[in-house]
């Protein structure tokens, strides 16, 4: 920002905090009189205050202190971020319209020159990931994706529409692969004196139902879904960092460390928030000053937890329930 945008920002900021101190004047004590003096002063102290805040909100339209967006995918990616964790206290993390709308509300801002996508997750739901994939994808000008913890499968998805990945080297990144899972209790069933009456249209639609045994065609026909979104998720990695599909294939949903990562491949650069910063300076040739662009939280939202992100860590991944009354899992 130049020195005549400090100047134009000040001049906007004490021009608003003077107008709002002589209005309160006038309201609150020159017509009154005597009597509300001391409340009056007191108002007047509270309207400068408001007035200031107001003209602070105008100076930083007119003249944006910012040339970088910030948007944060922290913790298990969902659709609406609340549904419950398995564990207590854990809860769902990023909420995937609320960081589209973040994305798409940078991309319209015409202060932003670059987005950095900080990565703190270890995946979650499919389609959610993808819009975010999508939203950082369509995004007018430089998109640098930086890994803090974990990029793990979902996440790895997102990073993938960006032009590029950083990590720390003690950063987990990888995970790009698929595991479907379903909990089989038949036999317990049996001990317990439970049956299974099948009522269903279509040979396929309680394949993976946790009460009776999977036949060979239903196993087959649940791995063939498995294989398909890993076809899909390998392809989509390989087209977004410019990378042989078959180096994706011979990862093998591994985890690595951000070295390791580096040599492989999945990641450009190692450095940390700095370095992120520095190199997108020199993106833009000029200064670089990020603006975080967040969700407005309530404290309850904000005290919850990251244990669900636990849970997840190490290959949970870009998680989806395919058919959920079946009891069958389908995680990248």
């Amino acid at each position: 920002m130049s020195d005549g945008d400090d100047i134009g920002r000040l001049v906007i900021v004490g021009l608003g905090g003077f107008v709002a101190a002589l209005l309160g004047i006038v309201v609150f004590v020159v017509v009154p009189g005597s009597f509300a003096e001391l409340l009056g002063v007191l108002l007047t102290v509270g309207v400068v205050l408001v007035g200031t805040r107001a003209a602070t909100r105008i100076a930083d339209s007119v003249f944006p202190d910012y040339n970088t967006a910030e948007v944060a995918v922290k913790g298990p990616i969902t659709r609406d971020g609340g549904k419950p964790g398995p564990l207590p206290g854990g809860v769902i993390g990023a909420t995937a319209d609320e960081i589209v709308e973040q994305i798409e509300c940078a991309d319209e801002d015409d202060a932003v020159d670059a987005l950095l996508v900080k990565l703190d997750t270890p995946g979650g739901e499919v389609v959610p990931s993808d819009d975010i994939r999508r939203a950082a994808a369509a995004f007018d000008g430089p998109t640098i994706a930086y890994a803090t913890d974990i990029c793990a499968s979902g996440g790895y998805w997102i990073a993938s529409g960006c032009d590029e990945l950083w990590a720390r080297r003690p950063t987990v990144v990888g995970s790009i692969g698929v595991i479907g899972s379903q909990v089989n209790v038949s036999e317990l069933a049996d001990d317990l004196g439970v049956s299974y009456e099948r009522f269903a249209a279509g040979k396929y639609k309680d394949a993976g139902m946790p009460l009776k045994e999977l036949s060979e065609d239903e196993r087959e026909y649940l791995q063939g879904i498995v294989d398909g979104f890993y076809d899909d998720f390998v392809d989509r990695v390989a087209e977004g960092r410019e990378m042989d599909p078959e180096a994706i294939r011979d990862t093998e949903a591994r985890v690595y460390l951000g070295e390791d990562a580096a040599e492989r491949g999945l990641v450009d650069e190692l450095g940390d928030r700095a370095a992120v910063e520095d190199h997108v300076a020199d993106l833009l040739d000029t200064e670089v000053s990020v603006r975080e662009f967040a969700p407005e939280r309530g404290l309850a939202d904000r005290l919850r937890g990251g244990v669900t992100a636990a849970v997840y860590a190490f290959g949970a991944g870009v998680a989806s329930v395919v058919a959920d009354e079946q009891g069958f899992r389908l995680r990248f």
